[in-house]
């Protein structure tokens, strides 16, 4: 049996993973929803959906459709993804899940009392390197984690696109929700636990963030750190580091190439062992890997509790750079 997938919006990044739901396994594109039916149809044309509709509400009502990917701004994903509950639907809601803590919270006890699965949309997570490195952190072969780092930018140039929905503040724009979600999400996946503390720095533009400097504070003295900016060189990098060795990876968010994918082990000055793990399309995994706990029957308590895990870090963060102190969680 196939999950039956409908989509809530045309966002560019629907396009990505329209395409992904069309070429996982027990998978099955058969809706594609916009509040602007001309452009529904002409989505639907061009990427194979089976039917379109003018109307969230009208796709939220096919019988025919299990679960419903939603790529619309952070500021309609509470809403939209407790509509979709109710409805019946299991949900894969676009990162950032929310823009704050009690609509995350609120989700989460919405898609659990209707009996649906609930995700957020972090592809990386799903990737096999990404299960691979987890393997190598828990054998001991870099020995006890100590310290995670992490950055993800682009550089929007010299002028902010004030047009583009992450610069928007009330659509729920800012680096944090957009790219600095990556860094927090690696970091709560390294350390397997919430941070005590954060302290964090931030410069901004029309009310958003555009950088944003963290650190985070675990038990035991470890610590992590990460930045993310709309202002800066192209940078997508993870580094793990242990009492014996360190893992990097240069593209942990986007791998560069879906038929091999790179991390080294680094353990002593210069010397470097560089591994690879062969084809993923992480895009493809993510869907496969939702469309078969649904089709189990089965709920995933930990997927909801730790995207409102993020969502809660990233909150601190902005909290903490607004108000110039740490922040403790």
């Amino acid at each position: 049996m196939s999950i039956r997938w409908g989509v809530m919006g045309t966002a560019g990044i629907a396009t990505k993973v329209g395409a992904a739901i069309h070429n996982a396994k027990g998978a099955e594109l058969r809706a594609i929803a916009s509040r602007n039916l001309e452009k529904a149809q002409k989505w639907a044309e061009d990427h194979g959906a089976e039917k379109s509709y003018g109307s969230y509400e009208a796709l939220l009502g096919d019988p025919n459709i299990d679960a419903v990917y939603i790529p619309l701004p952070p500021s309609m994903h509470n809403d939209w993804a407790i509509r979709a509950a109710r409805a019946g639907k299991h949900v894969l809601c676009e990162k950032p899940l929310t823009m704050d803590v009690a609509e995350a919270v609120e989700i989460a006890a919405v898609c659990e009392s209707k009996g649906v699965q609930l995700m957020d949309g972090v592809m990386w997570v799903h990737h096999d390197r990404t299960a691979l490195l987890k393997k190598i952190l828990t054998s001991g072969e870099v020995g006890e984690l100590r310290r995670v780092t992490s950055a993800f930018s682009f550089n929007w140039g010299p002028t902010v696109p004030t047009q583009n929905i992450r610069a928007q503040k009330e659509l729920g724009g800012g680096a944090i929700g957009d790219l600095g979600y990556y860094c927090v999400r690696a970091t709560l996946w390294a350390f397997d636990e919430m941070p005590t503390a954060v302290f964090a720095r931030a410069r901004y533009n029309h009310n958003v963030d555009i950088e944003t400097s963290a650190m985070m504070y675990f038990s035991h003295d470890r610590v992590a750190s990460m930045d993310c900016a709309f202002s800066m060189q192209a940078r997508s990098w993870l580094e793990l580091a242990g009492t014996d060795g360190s893992i990097t990876i240069d593209d942990f968010v986007l791998p560069a190439n879906e038929r091999e994918s790179w991390y080294s082990i680094r353990k002593g000055f210069g010397k470097q062992d560089s591994r690879s793990v062969g084809p993923c399309i992480q895009e493809v995994k993510m869907i496969e890997d939702f469309s078969a706990l649904v089709e189990s029957g089965k709920r995933d308590s930990s997927l909801p509790k730790v995207a409102l895990d993020t969502v809660a870090v990233c909150c601190a963060i902005l909290e903490s750079a607004k108000a110039g102190k740490a922040v403790e969680i």
